[in-house]
């Protein structure tokens, strides 16, 4: 006798820019009106729906033409702002099996929907875009179905839309993707289906439900057969006050009360515990209820007995037969999905999928990862990103996707970014590393020779003479310790011996500064007296030097510069030149 193959519910990530419309969209599917109740208008947690075949059935309507559907319904998640969750990966590629892309008709795509495309494609997940707000185009009529929406609309209504509409189809085209309306798709293979919809007016919410059930049943067949082997992903940790719940997705077969499961760590050893009891999330409903064994795909609560060292992001699975065999399967799940380099930035994140998608598109940005990790900023990050101030300087920074810095940890010289926006997190890292690496130039050119403005300061006299003692003010670029100084004739003094601020000895000061400086072989008021300004020596070859390197200079310095030129034509007029 055959066993019946029993398929699951595809998993479906609801995800785009932040504000687009994603929790208002999946409001529409399910009825509810989270939205409104979320801080800021923003989603703040990941959170699922499961949406049963009924429902499909009832919102579908006569679209779905007697079809028999084989799929038993959906499990949408609603992803926060960044694009993260799409990126939360089960063995073999991600977890989510489809995708709703979300765009505003009049915003077209924004870095974040930009991230979110980079990582679907990268995970090989079909996806419908809704094009949602179309009801904010000035004039539009809602009608009974999206099509006829979109061509029973005034002339003028029309054209705005088809502008719209065209910019985005370019737009996605620069990214790899042919697309089209979704009434004038005939290959789903070739073409992203468009549904143009309004979570407000509510239209297009039947057609893109449809699109779902159409690309469930022609692609995913064979990915969403229930197997014997019960796996999942830890979502988050979620403490009450009367409990601690470990909130996760079941993705395949059975999970039972009183089964042992591992679950995936950073390290070679997988924790293992005991279920104790497990509720399952009610259809339609943020409410769960207390179930003796739950079945894929589904949301779950699940308390254990040993509990010490579970992250968020992490896969697990019943262990019902060989437990090195899982260990391994499991330590090969995360580790795969990100080769670390001999050197590089550390990252950390708040889970495995916001790590995986913080390091996916580092890598697309070509910038390489030493140590990548999951929780706050601690002391051994610091201290692995100080050993890289003396190899590479612009890898002396931590970067931080949800997660920040401990509160007992000092940075020193190591530079921390953190950022709830993977877009902007990486934006921040690339100006950072942009300014680090012109600081880093002017260093090393500035290393070589110093440009320097001093003006005397006359009423600070000190000593005349062996040496000649007084003070100066740093009217441009750095005075530093030992350099040479010459005065308005080009006439060369002495190399700085002493420098003095505020009764501390110092080795350089910078522009503005007042302090004391103190010239071996030099008397004041034979040389000095007449004298305003002093300047630090530069040779030809500095100075041509300097010219090449002039975007690296303040308009100050640039200013020396050239005074310094003027002074040196005086003897030679070619000089520099």
């Amino acid at each position: 006798m055959t066993k019946e193959i029993k398929i699951r519910q595809p998993i479906v990530t609801v995800a785009g820019h932040v504000d687009h419309g994603k929790t208002s969209i999946l409001d529409c599917f399910r009825g509810s009106t989270v939205q409104s109740g979320e801080a800021g208008g923003i989603t703040q947690k990941i959170s699922f729906t499961k949406y049963p075949l009924a429902r499909v059935q009832e919102v579908c309507g006569a679209g779905l033409n007697d079809v028999k559907l084989d799929i038993p319904g959906f499990l949408f998640i609603d992803t926060p702002g960044h694009a993260a969750f799409t990126n939360l990966r089960k063995r073999g590629g991600s977890l989510a099996d489809l995708a709703i892309l979300v765009v505003s008709v009049k915003e077209g795509i924004k870095p974040q929907t930009a991230e979110v495309i980079q990582i679907l494609k990268a995970n090989k997940v079909p996806f419908v875009i809704a094009l949602n707000k179309v009801d904010t185009i000035s004039g539009w009529k809602k009608h009974d179905s999206a099509r006829e929406s979109v061509e029973g609309q005034a002339i003028n209504v029309k054209q705005e839309f088809d502008e719209a509409l065209l910019i985005f189809q370019g737009s996605l085209k620069e990214h790899g993707f042919d697309s089209d309306l979704f009434y004038e798709v005939s290959d789903f293979t070739k073409k992203i289906a468009i549904v143009p919809c309004s979570a407000k007016t509510k239209e297009g919410i039947a057609e893109l439900l449809l699109m779902l059930c159409g690309l469930s049943q022609r692609f995913l067949k064979d990915r969403i057969k229930v197997s014997e082997e019960a796996k999942g992903v830890i979502l988050e940790i979620k403490r009450d006050k009367t409990m601690e719940n470990i909130e996760a997705i079941l993705y395949d077969g059975e999970l039972k009360e009183g089964d042992e499961i591992a679950i995936a760590t950073f390290g070679d050893e997988p924790v293992i515990s005991k279920i104790k009891a497990i509720q399952e999330i009610q259809s339609l409903s943020d409410k769960y209820k207390t179930v003796a064994s739950a079945i894929a795909a589904t949301g779950i609560r699940i308390q254990m007995r040993d509990k010490a060292g579970v992250l968020p992001g992490m896969p697990f699975q019943k262990i019902s037969g060989d437990i090195e065999e899982i260990k391994e399967q499991l330590k090969k799940e995360v580790s795969g999905a990100m080769q670390l380099n001999k050197q590089g930035i550390i990252i950390k994140a708040d889970s495995l999928g916001s790590l995986e998608a913080l390091f996916y598109l580092l890598k697309q940005e070509n910038i390489q990862v030493l140590k990548a990790g999951i929780g706050k900023i601690g002391k051994g990050d610091v201290v692995a990103a100080k050993a890289s101030l003396d190899i590479n300087p612009l890898d002396a920074v931590i970067v931080g996707f949800n997660t920040l810095l401990e509160e007992d940890v000092e940075p020193g010289n190591v530079k921390i970014l953190s950022n709830e926006v993977v877009y902007k997190l990486i934006e921040d890292l690339q100006e950072w590393r942009g300014k680090r690496h012109e600081e880093i130039e002017r260093e090393r050119m500035l290393g070589l020779a110093t440009i320097c403005k001093l003006e005397i300061l006359h009423k600070h006299v000190f000593r005349n003479s062996n040496p000649a003692v007084f003070g100066v003010r740093v009217a441009a670029g750095k005075l530093k310790k030992g350099i040479l100084l010459v005065d308005e004739k080009d006439g060369e003094i002495a190399r700085v011996k002493d420098m003095q601020r505020d009764n501390a000895s110092v080795d350089e000061a910078p522009q503005g500064v007042e302090l004391a400086i103190s010239l071996p072989g030099t008397t004041f008021d034979r040389q000095l007296k007449e004298s305003r300004y002093l300047y630090a020596n530069i040779s030809e070859k500095q100075f041509k030097h300097f010219k090449e390197n002039k975007d690296l200079l303040s308009a100050d310095e640039l200013k020396v510069l050239q005074e310094i030129a003027d002074l040196k034509r005086k003897k030679n007029e070619i000089w520099g030149k």
